[in-house]
């Protein structure tokens, strides 16, 4: 590092975020119950990341495609299926799955333990999916695949219906 990088004025560029062990915002969503750690404040909305915990049995969202952001999914335990189109894969501990725009996917824990994912999401745009899902479930309504298709619409993301 240069003297002049060591000693230029703060606040020049994004601030550093440090979100520490139970820090960040919590999203629950029924048996999911995922932590915000970047929503891309700090990153100049390129990169959200979230960690989720899956509860044994638990079923994801329905397949979707997004038209907008990749989103990177890495198991830091537990198993967790992963489905694009017809095809279904186990993605076990320290498995990293990389989704493009425009590819059908979901993802569950079908097993009898919890996973825990890492995932990304490059822009950032669908955290706030989430927020309206929580919303959703707050106002008291249920979480059914039809609420969860109304909120993807508002993030460039589509139903997967002919599972291709």
């Amino acid at each position: 590092m240069t003297e002049e990088a060591r000693n230029s004025e703060p606040g020049t560029g994004p601030a550093l975020s440090v979100v520490g062990p139970g820090e960040g915002e919590t999203i629950v969503l029924g048996t999911t119950r995922m932590r915000v750690l970047e929503d891309g404040s700090h990153t100049a909305h390129r990169l959200a990341i979230t960690e989720s915990v899956l509860a044994p049995h638990t079923q994801g969202p329905p397949q979707h495609r997004h038209g907008l952001h990749d989103e990177g999914l890495y198991v830091l335990s537990g198993t967790v299926r992963v489905t694009v189109g017809d095809e279904d894969h186990d993605a076990t501990t320290g498995t990293l799955v990389m989704v493009p725009p425009g590819t059908p996917h979901t993802f569950a824990n079908l097993t009898d333990q919890p996973a825990v994912l890492l995932s990304t999401f490059t822009p950032d745009l669908y955290v706030q999916y989430f927020r309206d899902l929580q919303d959703v479930l707050a106002g008291g309504r249920p979480l059914t695949p039809q609420a969860n298709i109304d909120a993807m619409s508002h993030y460039a993301t589509e139903p997967a219906t002919d599972r291709d």
